[in-house]
C-alpha cells in the first residue's frame, strides 16, 4: 500500500489492509508512506504510522520525496499493488468502497481472492483517498 501519512481517509484503507492480513495471514505486506520534500519529521510520527505498525505482517517503508510512489504510478493515498512471487503485478487499485469507508467492497474482495489463490473478476479497482502530492 502506498499512503499519505496525513490522509484521514487512509485510516479506512489501513483497516481494510488489516482485514486482508487477517484473511490471508501468510501474506507479506508493506505500507510505503510518502514523505514530501521539505516537511518536518512530524510527518513520520502519525496515528497512521502507529496503525500500520500494529498490523501483523506489515512492514513500513518511508518514501522520501515520493520516488517509489512515482515508480508505481500511484497518485492517491491507499493505492494497493499486489505482486506474485515472480514479481508480476496481479492487482492495482484501492481496497475501500469509497473515501473513508470500512466494510465489504470489491477491491478488498479481489485482493483477498487473489491472495487465496483464486482468480478475481478483475485486476484493478478505484482508489479513494487524498492526493499523494498534497503536503497539507
Amino acid at each position: 500500500m502506498i499512503a499519505h501519512p496525513k490522509c484521514t481517509c487512509t485510516k479506512a484503507s489501513l483497516e481494510e489492509l488489516s482485514e486482508v492480513m487477517r484473511r490471508a495471514p501468510a501474506t507479506r505486506a508493506y505500507v510505503l508512506f510518502v514523505i514530501p520534500e521539505g516537511v518536518s519529521s512530524a510527518w513520520e510520527h502519525t496515528e497512521l504510522f502507529d496503525r500500520a505498525r500494529s498490523i501483523p505482517g506489515v512492514e513500513i517503508v518511508l518514501d522520501r520525496g515520493g520516488v517509489e510512489a512515482t515508480r508505481f504510478g500511484a497518485k492517491v493515498s491507499g493505492h494497493v499493488e499486489v505482486f506474485d512471487r515472480a514479481g508480476v503485478r496481479r492487482f492495482s487499485g484501492g481496497i475501500t468502497g469509497s473515501r473513508g469507508h470500512v466494510g465489504d467492497n470489491i477491491g478488498l474482495d479481489r485482493v483477498v481472492a487473489l491472495l487465496r489463490g483464486a482468480v478475481p473478476d478483475a485486476d484493478h479497482s478505484h482508489v479513494f483517498g487524498c492526493g499523494l502530492e498534497d503536503p497539507s
